[in-house]
């Protein structure tokens, strides 16, 4: 770890919609830093681009964190439903500081490393349609840099719109090592004058961040590798105002499985439809964890207490990372697998108790959910697997025939007939699983009959499922009497 101090992290979303999975990655790698260090993990809302912002899409946001656990230490926070902030640094809400960053774009001006353009979009357009002609990279032509201050100050007198942009020194070149991504190096003369402020007198991202994250003391700056471009952009502003720039990591994109950019077309992109569709948080932070960063060992399954001591921004990788759906299914597996027996059975309880109201004042119900646990994927399942516990199931012949098993419709009726009778002679206080397995096994070696002949017909006539809990479990829960009559049911079809 490069950190010999406690480190302040943030996250920066935008109000534009529903928080994207890849920055609940951002938002947990940049978490995961600060908890490591001991140090502080910051959420600020950069709401500067009003034509894309949603409204309530800041709380959506807010509850998303919570919901995955990655609760800031200061900055926006929800407050007994309603936006709040936490701290001594704020406002956190972009558009509650742009006095701020006025002070900050008029020193950028006062020093000439700023001027004021005030080109028409249709200019600009056109500009920009001549160059790709000559395939020239689209650039600023910087006309208005040229303007005398003479011309520069009766233009704004007459109320003229313009915006603000940076004077970006060509001859000079800018290197920099990022966490992730190593020494890198910029030219000066391939970077274009960046907006600074618009029009209507809000800054863009790049003013904005850069005065937040000195402002707010944050000392590593983990986001998307689709700002990489902009860095040097970002590396200037940190140079123009005196200030030192922060440690910088650009985290790889995340990819189809045809390794194209992410998107709706193939994959949900929300991390509120993976809420919705039932997805544990562990599992889906363990999941995002995993695409990009390396730990070392062939060890998949991690905690959040494990993710804060084993995460190393260095071991993320450059490349792209594959969102595969199918490993995610397997992770949200194995952590319904590691909750308790209590909490899994408190999760399914409402689901279920909405087709069968009985499972409400069922005292057997935590032994009955223990027997589905690691077989399902996601709690509604529940429903359907536990379905025959509380309605005896109509059992189609052709279920209880299995080639495989030696199940013929021959042998069935004897089977059936056999089955009656030894578990009749069971004794209600031996109604357990071992005493069941015994009796059973005994029946088929005293008919010489496989186990499968007599499990699988008992198991089906009891579940009225192909795929269930095994016969001993089920038959040990539903007791004596309904296992009887299900069997006698079954029987006499």
């Amino acid at each position: 770890m490069w950190y010999l101090k406690s480190v302040r992290t943030r996250f920066p979303p935008s109000p534009t919609g529903l928080l994207h999975v890849g920055g609940l990655r951002t938002a947990l790698y940049s978490y995961l830093v600060a908890k490591q260090s001991k140090g502080e993990f910051l959420v600020r809302i950069e709401d500067t681009d009003r034509e894309r912002f949603v409204p309530g899409a800041t709380k959506n946001i807010l509850r998303t964190l919570h919901w995955a656990d990655l609760d800031p230490d200061e900055g926006v926070i929800l407050d007994q439903g309603e936006v709040s902030g936490k701290g001594n640094r704020g406002p956190y809400i972009q558009s509650q500081r742009l006095d701020i960053y006025k002070k900050y774009a008029d020193e950028l001006l006062k020093k000439g490393s700023a001027y004021r353009c005030f080109c028409s979009s249709e200019r600009l357009d056109q500009m920009r349609e001549d160059q790709q002609k000559r395939k020239e990279a689209p650039m600023y032509d910087r006309l208005c840099c040229s303007l005398s201050e003479e011309e520069v100050q009766k233009k704004v007198d007459a109320g003229e719109s313009h915006v603000l942009r940076l004077k970006i020194p060509r001859s000079e070149k800018i290197t920099f090592t990022d966490d992730i991504r190593g020494n890198l190096t910029f030219m000066g003369h391939t970077i274009d004058d960046q907006v600074l402020m618009k029009s209507d007198g809000f800054p863009t991202y790049h003013l904005a961040h850069v005065v937040d994250d000195h402002l707010m003391d944050i000392d590593i700056v983990i986001r998307g590798e689709e700002w990489l471009s902009s860095l040097p952009k970002h590396l200037l502003l940190f140079q123009e105002l005196g200030w030192k720039p922060p440690r910088y990591a650009h985290v790889p994109l995340l990819l189809n499985k045809d390794k194209t950019k992410l998107s709706k077309r193939q994959n949900d992109v929300a991390a509120e439809d993976y809420i919705d569709k039932g997805y544990l948080p562990e599992a889906l932070l363990n999941f995002l964890a995993l695409l990009g960063w390396n730990p070392g060992t062939s060890e998949e399954i991690f905690s959040m207490d494990e993710l804060i001591e084993n995460f190393s921004i260095e071991r993320v990788q450059k490349s792209g990372a594959i969102f595969d759906t199918e490993k995610l299914d397997w992770l949200q597996g194995q952590w319904i697998r590691k909750i308790s027996v209590n909490e899994f059975a408190d999760r399914i309880r409402p689901v279920v108790s909405e087709k069968y109201h009985e499972v409400e004042n069922d005292s057997d119900f935590e032994a009955k959910a223990s027997l589905i646990q690691d077989r399902l994927t996601f709690f509604p399942e529940a429903v359907e697997m536990m379905g025959f516990f509380y309605k005896a199931p109509k059992v189609k012949a052709d279920l209880l025939v299995n080639e495989k098993q030696k199940v013929t419709k021959e042998i069935l009726p004897e089977v059936m007939e056999a089955l009656k009778d030894t578990l009749e002679s069971i004794d209600e206080k031996g109604w357990d699983e071992e005493n069941l397995k015994e009796v059973l096994f005994k029946l088929s070696e005293d008919k010489e009959w496989k186990k499968g002949q007599v499990l699988w017909p008992l198991r089906a006539a009891l579940t009225g499922l192909p795929y269930s809990p095994g016969a001993f479990e089920v038959a040990s829960v539903l007791g004596k009497e309904e296992t009887i009559a299900r069997i006698a049911s079954v029987k006499n079809t």
